[in-house]
């Protein structure tokens, strides 16, 4: 385990609220090719095996938040896109085996959903059947569209459980779907009851939440009614994708941009639908307390018993009844796992966290540390900008108020409806209950923070390109500053063209970062024309014959050797005349790049003739320059 001798604490004047924009540590990780926005499968991780683990008594006790990045098989910490798939699976395994329970997947089940249009939208009916029990479960959600017409592939929607503030989306474009949790597992509001009833445990009876019915009725496997809920998002989402399709009246819905929305116990009902099903493109979890954004472990290691939501008293429907048993109070520390990776898995699509600190019992400060933590994933991968957090207060649970909504509403109009613009932001209160909170030993995977240039622009000094000079910086939270390698390094000759140039830094610990930028040398400088001269440069006699003229271009370019140069004009002081008697056509005629014909003649007037021929030299990036010479004919 690190340790950090060092404050590690901001260092901010005492403002009410702080609004940082990530976009600048964004791009100093960004990738080459950036993760999707959203997937078209529930799980595209679905086949990695499950990893073996422990059992509860023989996991190890640790204080930070474990590493997203650190498989449990013992596999090489790997904190790469390519394979975050399979880890996120493991978390996803985790969460399931420690907190909630398994979320079956469709494979046992038939869908079938209708789409009845209304006035204001219309009602979604989605009817699930476990085949291998006939056990039947609806769904009944109504739906609410904009006005207008929709967009070709549909309105973008956002799923709304219980609490779900009025974000106005409909005026931002933007449909709601409700989706009405008791049709899964009944909302018991803290009561410790039964749910062996409820229309998803009649489904899957080898499940149940909450105390055992009474005898001698049957108890299944307790497991968390979280499971179940999100269960039903992802069958709902099902049922969307059937009625898009139906022949008549098809939904109105764009599956590519949908979101899922909801508020305290039903915020945390958003993150785990969110995290556990990748059809969904953003989330936004407001002020969900403990067990959803704020960390077990932080919640324990910060706050006094009773006064935030902890594993040892959270609700025991929600979680599995061993989670309150086995990882309780001192035992928090033995999860394998924390919610900083719940937040995690929704990555690498868009994410919003909000926290309320008027209410203590939401655990705010395990929020803002286990966003910091959830933060540094999306950082890893270069998407920074599709993760944020907005932790005040001054308002009631709950509520949006004023200062929130352009933040929220500008959420949803990047992610849903893909308008470009900055969001993202980290918003904490500057008090000094968050001000003291030293996240570094919490977060001790954290990689260094990269301070790397924007991407350069070089002029190319010769054929080959051009020596360019760049400095960047890595600095870790323990380690303080540490070495930068950049390859190509600088100083290196960078050859005509864009040409990517990594960077890395690798800690003590052991923990890495890498960035990218772009150094493109252009060549933008046209040739120099040194001297231009024409053999011979006065034509004598006066006869009215064709003179061979040969120009010689003495031209210079750094980046072409070779530049083509030829005559792209010839003009004549006199008009050209026509044909007949000793007025002879044509006047020139270009015999070569550099070589042409000069008729000698002239009027007798004034001083003679002045032939003007142009020069053009262009070089193989088209850059041009031009140069004039004369060439007289005295007069008679």
């Amino acid at each position: 385990m690190r340790t950090s001798n060092r404050d590690s604490r901001l260092n901010k004047p005492s403002v009410l609220v702080l609004i940082l924009l990530l976009c600048s540590l964004c791009a100093a990780t960004a990738s080459a090719q950036e993760p999707p926005l959203v997937y078209d499968k529930e799980n595209t991780g679905a086949s990695f095996p499950k990893p073996v683990f422990p059992p509860n008594d023989q996991l190890p006790s640790t204080r930070p938040l474990p590493d997203p990045f650190a498989f449990f098989d013992g596999s090489p910490r790997d904190n790469s896109f390519a394979s975050w798939e399979r880890r996120r699976n493991e978390i996803k395994a985790a969460i399931e085996k420690y907190e909630i329970g398994p979320k079956p997947d469709k494979s046992d089940l038939t869908i079938n959903a209708v789409y009845t249009p209304g006035s204001n939208g219309g009602v979604l009916v989605v009817d699930v059947l476990r085949n291998s029990n006939l056990r039947t479960l609806r769904l009944t959600s109504t739906i609410n569209l904009p006005s207008g017409t929709p967009p070709a592939a549909g309105w973008p929607a956002i799923i709304r459980m219980a609490l779900a503030p009025g974000t106005g989306a409909n005026s931002l474009g933007i449909a709601t779907i409700d989706y009405v949790h008791d049709d899964v597992t009944q909302y018991a509001a803290g009561q410790q009851i039964t749910h062996a009833a409820d229309p998803y445990f009649l489904m899957y009876p080898e499940y149940n939440a909450g105390p055992c019915p009474p005898a001698p009725a049957p108890c299944g496997t307790q497991v968390g009614q979280y499971s179940a809920w999100a269960w039903g998002v992802s069958r709902l989402i099902d049922g969307m994708e059937i009625a898009s399709k139906q022949l008549v009246n098809p939904l109105p819905i764009d599956l590519k941009h949908l979101g899922v929305n909801g508020c305290s116990y039903a915020g945390k009902m958003a993150l785990f639908a969110g995290a556990f099903d990748e059809r969904i493109a953003a989330t936004f979890a407001q002020e969900s307390g403990g067990g959803g954004a704020p960390a077990w472990r932080v919640s324990e290691g910060l706050e006094p018993d009773g006064t935030v939501e902890k594993t040892s008293n959270t609700d025991g429907s929600w979680f599995i009844t061993g989670m309150k048993s086995d990882f309780g109070h001192a035992n928090t520390f033995k999860l394998p796992h924390d919610h900083h990776e719940l937040l995690a898995m929704v990555a690498p699509r868009a994410l919003l966290v909000s926290g309320n600190t008027d209410f203590t019992w939401l655990s705010n400060r395990a929020n803002y540390v286990s966003s910091r933590a959830a933060q540094e994933v999306y950082k890893t991968f270069g998407i920074g900008d599709r993760f944020g957090f907005y932790i005040d207060g001054a308002h009631g649970h709950c509520a949006v108020p004023g200062s929130q909504q352009p933040t929220i509403d500008a959420f949803w109009k990047k992610f849903l409806l893909g308008q470009n613009g900055d969001w993202d932001a980290h918003v904490f209160p500057q008090t000094e209950a968050f001000l003291s909170v030293d996240v570094a030993p919490w977060i001790p995977w954290r990689a260094p923070m990269l301070s790397l240039p924007s991407d350069l622009n070089a002029e190319a000094t010769g054929p080959d390109g051009a020596f360019v000079n760049f400095t960047g910086s890595a600095r870790d939270d323990v380690d303080g500053d540490v070495p930068l390698t950049f390859s190509p390094p600088p100083g290196s000759l960078f050859p005509l063209g864009a040409t990517n140039v990594t960077a890395a830094a690798t800690d003590a610990d052991g923990n890495s970062a890498s960035g990218a930028f772009m150094v493109t040398v252009r060549d933008t400088t046209a040739p120099a024309f040194g001297s231009l001269t024409a053999s011979p440069n006065v034509i004598k006699p006066h006869n009215h014959q064709m003179v061979p003229v040969t120009l010689t271009a003495n031209v210079s370019d750094a980046a072409d050797p070779s530049p083509a140069t030829r005559i792209v004009s010839v003009t004549s002081s006199e008009p050209v005349s026509g044909t007949g008697g000793g007025d002879q056509s044509p006047d020139w005629e270009v015999t070569g790049p550099l070589t042409l014909n000069l008729r000698a003649e002239s009027s007798n007037l004034g001083t003679g003739r002045v032939y003007t021929i142009t020069v053009e030299s262009r070089d193989a990036s088209g850059n041009a320059s031009t140069r004039t010479v004369m060439v007289s004919v005295p007069r008679k």
